[in-house]
């Protein structure tokens, strides 16, 4: 960058109302005016009644900018009102209800103001630090028993919830029985449907009339046999049992389930107040009623619109659509020696105030965030490069160092790079193609096609591990920002091998695999398939161009054709066996390796690639075995050999997880990233100028 325009942007510093502090003694003092946003609360008459209403207001106020000139050393960037942290994002909350919400808005938000039994422990998305459990059960400390079907957790005492109720054993048992009677098909109930009752449906109605009611409460309420309601219900509450006296919660579970405390762990697992809930009209806790609250959707749900927790922030209002406000919990549990993880944030939150504005339009993000009027806003992958001229510091997520920008180093921004996110694009090869599919040419192995069974010779798929430029794939379709992977697990997460092997990028490999194919006739006799990708997704119109390019320059008989279909046509054609080669992605729901492993190997794409039987009972039993063992170092263990197994048979070309950046003002800090989380943790920032 040029002097003119480093002499430009510190300038633009200035209008932004940065407050600098020059660490040199030459400085400069302008007097500027800057908005403050706070949250006040006024006593007004309404209907001839006094009451007291809270209002957003900005205000302007006076403040002396301290700038450093160019060329005269770093800065300090201090925050305009250290008790403020603004957020500008898009996408609405759905609910506030954790039984109920299932999107990343609302467990943001749930996760701020509402505790579950345990947390995340700081960075580490695969251990935890007690919540509202008094420590985190394992089998060393009695809290799981040795076949790994039950838990017990000691419920801490002297906890309040922000209406003033206290937290008791018996408001976690109903929390949990709710969400699993509740069972809305749009929400995250499956998920403890599984582990706990043994339901691989999705729905608490599994056994009622055979699942004849799923997703249908007019139908449950009006036809179902009051019995088999009842006792749905009393196996609910078997399963979820509280002991008052005693201060413990026990879930018997179904079957030994590994994911189980990280299920625990999520938004779902924040624990609701009982006689509060009761009270906003939610289920009374009766076996007798519960198919009355059954499926309710966001819309019809009782606490959609209304909160009430334990955490460090409290609920100021909701303004659907325009923005959401949190406040500080005065009367907060955690005193300065409770820290959350050792380290971390304990007594008073440092942020007095949290607020979250709708903003739509991208422009709009970008002003407030080069004019310091947001500490952070949500940055779509393609507008990068613009904030990126604005970025000043650059950190490291896993170290916490941070670099200044050669080019602009007083640039008002910090960015966070290299962010492995939860989701991945791959390429699926169907070992067992439909007959009737219209994608293998001639069907046969006479240059003009492929045989139905084209990719269960080993050497086949291979190649198309070899033949796959993994780093264009990244430059190109994810801009640069990816990181591979080795197998199905994802980079971060228990179980994920950072010394597994992968396939490289290998034209002449991919040859020698292509030469020793289906008897060695392929390099002379050649063939033709189709790869298919859902119209409009070019990440994934870019892998198959990249394969087609790559077997096309080792042998011109290597025919692959690039056909682009619209989603239904492709999710059919791709459930029906039809599609030989398919580009398609998963992004998980639980943070744990059985949520990759299972869908992978043996569910959801083993299915739709008509994996060979004895393959499949091979990776069963090490899914059986992971999701059955509930100790993390055995669990890793068996997760690397599950991986070895996967690239052994070169099932699928694993790609790369797409890595995220954030963008924040540099007088923020305290925050931290970790895999899998549905957003920030107010709790541990503070802002440079704040006590």
């Amino acid at each position: 960058m040029n002097k003119k325009r480093v002499g430009l942007l510190l300038g633009a510093l200035m209008v932004f109302a940065l407050l600098l502090v020059a660490c040199q003694p030459e400085t400069v003092e302008v007097v500027k005016e800057v908005e403050v946003t706070r949250v006040v609360k006024e006593t007004v008459v309404e209907e001839g009644e006094v009451v007291e209403v809270t209002k957003v207001v900005t205000e302007v106020e006076t403040v002396v900018v301290t700038a450093t000139p160019e060329g005269e050393g770093p800065v300090e960037f201090v925050a305009p009102d250290p008790t403020t942290y603004r957020v500008l994002t898009f996408g609405d909350i759905d609910t506030m209800d954790p039984n109920l919400a299932y999107d990343t808005a609302s467990a943001s938000l749930i996760e701020n103001v509402m505790e579950g039994l345990i947390y995340y422990n700081f960075t580490d998305p695969n251990s935890y630090v007690p919540a509202l459990a008094v420590e985190v059960p394992s089998k060393e400390n009695g809290g799981i028993s040795e076949d790994g079907m039950t838990y017990t957790f000691k419920i801490r005492e002297g906890v309040q919830f922000h209406e003033g109720g206290t937290l008791e054993p018996h408001d976690v048992a109903y929390t949990f029985q709710r969400g699993l009677l509740q069972s809305d098909p749009n929400g995250p109930q499956w998920l403890l449907l599984e582990p706990i009752l043994g339901y691989t449906s999705g729905d608490v109605t599994e056994e009622i009339a055979d699942g004849a009611y799923a997703g249908d409460p007019d139908g449950l309420r009006a036809n179902a046999d009051p019995a088999e309601l009842v006792a749905v219900c009393e196996k609910v509450k078997a399963a979820v049992v509280a002991d008052d006296e005693a201060g413990t919660v026990t879930f018997n579970l179904s079957q030994p389930w590994g994911p189980f405390l990280a299920t625990l762990a999520q938004s779902w697992g924040a624990i609701i107040d009982m006689e509060w809930a009761i009270e906003q009209g939610a289920w009374d806790g009766s076996c007798d009623t519960w198919q009355n609250y059954y499926a309710p959707g966001s819309e019809n749900d009782e606490l959609s619109d209304k909160i009430n927790g334990t955490g460090p922030y409290m609920l100021d209002h909701w303004t659907p659509g325009e923005e959401y406000v949190l406040v500080a919990n005065p009367n907060y549990w955690r005193t300065e020696d409770m820290p959350v993880w050792e380290g971390g944030p304990a007594g008073e939150p440092k942020i007095k105030t949290v607020i979250v504005r709708i903003v739509n339009e991208w422009g709009t993000r970008f002003a407030a965030l080069q004019a310091g009027d947001a500490e952070t806003v949500a940055v779509p992958v393609a507008n990068r490069p613009q904030v990126d001229e604005f970025v000043g510091e650059h950190c490291d997520y896993q170290t916490f160092e941070c670099t200044p920008d050669p080019d602009h180093p007083n640039a008002p921004l910090r960015k966070w790079g290299g962010l492995p996110s939860v989701s991945r694009t791959d390429v699926f090869m169907v070992f067992d193609i439909a007959p009737d599919s219209p994608y293998i040419g001639s069907g046969q192995l006479d240059g003009n096609g492929i045989p139905t069974d084209f990719f269960s010779d080993i050497h086949v798929r291979k190649a198309f591990n070899y033949c796959m430029d993994y780093d264009t794939y990244i430059q190109e379709a994810l801009n640069g920002e990816g990181v591979r992977n080795n197998g199905p697990i994802i980079q971060g997460m228990l179980g994920y091998n950072p010394d597994g092997p992968m396939y490289e990028f290998d034209l002449d490999k991919c040859a020698e695999e292509m030469a020793m194919a289906w008897d060695g006739v392929l390099p002379e006799v050649g063939f033709r398939l189709q790869i298919a990708y859902n119209t409009g997704n070019e990440t994934r119109q870019t892998v198959a161009e990249i394969l087609q390019s790559s077997f096309a320059s080792i042998n011109d008989k290597y025919q692959i054709d690039i056909v682009g279909l619209p989603w239904p046509t492709f999710l059919r054609a791709f459930r029906a066996r039809q599609l030989p080669v398919i580009v398609s992605g998963w992004i998980e729901d639980i943070h744990d390796p059985h949520n990759w492993a299972q869908p992978f190997t043996v569910g959801t794409y083993a299915g739709r690639q008509g994996l060979p039987e004895d393959l499949k009972a091979q990776f069963q039993a090490l899914v059986t075995a992971g999701v059955q063992e509930s100790d993390p170092e055995k669990r890793a263990q068996i997760y690397y050999e599950l991986q070895q197994l996967h690239h052994d048979q070169a099932i699928q070309v694993t790609l790369a997880q797409v890595t995220g950046a954030r963008y924040e003002q540099r007088w923020v800090q305290g925050w931290y990233y970790r895999v899998g989380a549905f957003g920030s943790y107010y709790y541990a920032l503070s802002l440079a100028g704040g006590e």
